[in-house]
């Protein structure tokens, strides 16, 4: 009965069908990338979108492997994509991924970087420069192979707690499979600096993705998408409640899923302001919905998301995905579905010929391919992505890092699409970016939700100001539930317009 009601309440809050969505390649604004090395490489490749030149272009940082990590500083204008490319503390080798958080709460965004080895902290300075402060905010080094991370902050916290995820124990001589490393929360002080200390969080079966939000019980909650090619059989997705620090099962309304976790994306789907799931796999790409009674529930196949197999002509194995993230690339007022796909490399069970999936989301609340129409059907080996404007028209623009081929970029040239609004949200002197806000915005019967979270996807994410497509809406209503749960008053917004809600 819930799976059903789901696609019928998201019908009822459809939007005017627009037309279909167009991308154009635009990867010559970008240098030659590519996310490289051996089997320490397989995963990871993640891209992160943040604005750290405060110009409100998003600028980029790119995963590397083996090769040094890439910082993209956005000089887009006039609908013309451009990046300045910049070294970045010398050349970080060895990295996975990138996650941006403004951890010392000075208002400018720092790094978390993920590594094969030791990861790094780096402090956010003017104009996307960086500072090396692992040392002297305590960040553990240790020799783990890091590949997920998340942040939230804690009640009344000065910093925020991060969670650290590990993939295989490489110490471990029985290794590869079976020999998944634990988890790793860390923890600071309240002291004019960050000074983390480190508690492991077992047991790990081998993680690739974590999301720390709010879940379909309300409460806040830690979700760690793991790949069980290499814990095998002993383990599950795991949902680790943050307030009473304990993992969560069936009987708290938690299945028992097993599958090769590779990412995770979260999006309210039907207005209800609860946040739907979508875990990326080897095979099925899992939506779960959120139910009235706090629990979660497959999605109906016929919804379209599981995007099994691909959908060019040539390969009928299994598709591998990676990287998922939702956003409105034709801004009618439904949130549409990225998913980056690739091989792990030569696994001969599974698609080579696998090209990335864009699903768009219909007002009957099912999803349809448009990948090889919009012209963002790249058969090379995704890994990480990204769904961000980056010229400032108010359409969503698309990068992605793959390995064994260059990166690519794609600017969203779609025609009568609808309007949209950009709402950057600004929380207390603690929490800048107001991590774990939800923002709420109506527009003629139609309500739409985003929760603001650090983490999830595969080794990177967006930290921008929040984009919501509109349809032919002219005005918008925003609020913000704020972290302390506390509301804001109502703000109108016009279309096209860049609006600011600040805390207190």
């Amino acid at each position: 009965m819930i799976l059903r009601s789901f696609v019928v309440a998201a019908a009822c809050f459809g939007a005017p069908v627009l037309a279909d969505p167009l991308f154009q390649n635009v990867t010559s604004s970008l240098p030659d990338h590519h996310y490289t090395g051996g089997w320490e490489h397989f995963v990871g490749g993640g891209v992160s979108a943040f604005d750290c030149s405060g110009d409100g272009l998003p600028d980029l940082v790119a995963a590397g492997g083996t090769s040094p990590m890439l910082m993209l500083v956005n000089r887009s204008a006039s609908g013309q994509i451009a990046f300045e490319q910049r070294p970045i503390n010398g050349g970080i080798t060895g990295v996975t991924g990138a996650y941006p958080l403004d951890i010392n709460a000075d208002g400018m965004l720092d790094l978390y970087v993920m590594r094969v080895g030791p990861d790094r902290v780096l402090q956010g300075d003017a104009d996307c420069t960086f500072t090396d402060v692992t040392e002297s905010w305590g960040i553990p080094q240790t020799d783990q192979w890091t590949t997920a991370f998340t942040a939230w902050w804690e009640a009344g916290a000065r910093f925020p707690t991060l969670a650290i995820g590990h993939y295989v124990d490489r110490a471990d001589p029985d290794g590869p499979f079976g020999t998944c490393d634990t988890q790793t929360i860390l923890t600071s002080n309240t002291g004019a600096l960050p000074a983390y200390s480190a508690q492991p969080l077992a047991p790990g079966y081998c993680t690739l993705s974590m999301l720390a939000a709010e879940d379909a019980r309300g409460r806040k909650a830690l979700r760690i998408s793991n790949d069980r090619h290499y814990y095998v059989d002993e383990g599950a997705e795991q949902l680790w409640d943050i307030d009473t620090q304990r993992f969560l099962g069936p009987e708290d309304g938690f299945p028992t899923v097993s599958l090769w976790g590779m990412g995770i994306a979260s999006r309210d789907l039907n207005g209800d302001g609860q946040d739907e799931l979508m875990l990326t796999s080897m095979g099925d790409q899992v939506m779960q919905i959120a139910g009235d009674d706090g629990s979660y529930h497959n999605a109906p196949y016929d919804i379209g998301t599981y995007a099994h197999n691909p959908y060019l002509k040539g390969d009928g194995r299994p598709s591998t995905g990676w990287h998922a993230t939702f956003g409105d690339v034709n801004n009618d007022g439904l949130a549409d579905l990225f998913i980056a796909k690739g091989n792990v490399d030569q696994m001969p069970g599974m698609a080579m010929r696998d090209p990335n999936n864009l699903l768009i989301q219909g007002d009957d609340g099912r999803f349809s391919e448009r990948g090889e129409s919009a012209g963002i059907a790249d058969i090379a080996r995704s890994r990480g992505a990204a769904l961000a404007d980056l010229d400032g028209d108010g359409l969503l623009d698309l990068v992605v890092v793959n390995r064994r081929a260059p990166m690519r970029a794609y600017r969203n040239v779609t025609s009568d699409a609808g309007n949209a609004v950009t709402l950057r949200v600004e929380g207390d002197a603690n929490n800048r970016f107001a991590v774990g806000a939800r923002v709420t915005l109506v527009h003629g019967d139609h309500v739409q939700t985003q929760q603001i979270t650090i983490g999830g996807g595969h080794a990177g994410a967006t930290l921008l100001p929040m984009h919501f497509g509109i349809g032919p809406a002219e005005t918008a209503t925003a609020t913000v539930r704020w972290p302390d749960g506390s509301q804001s008053a109502p703000m109108t917004l016009a279309a096209g317009a860049t609006a600011v809600i600040r805390q207190n």
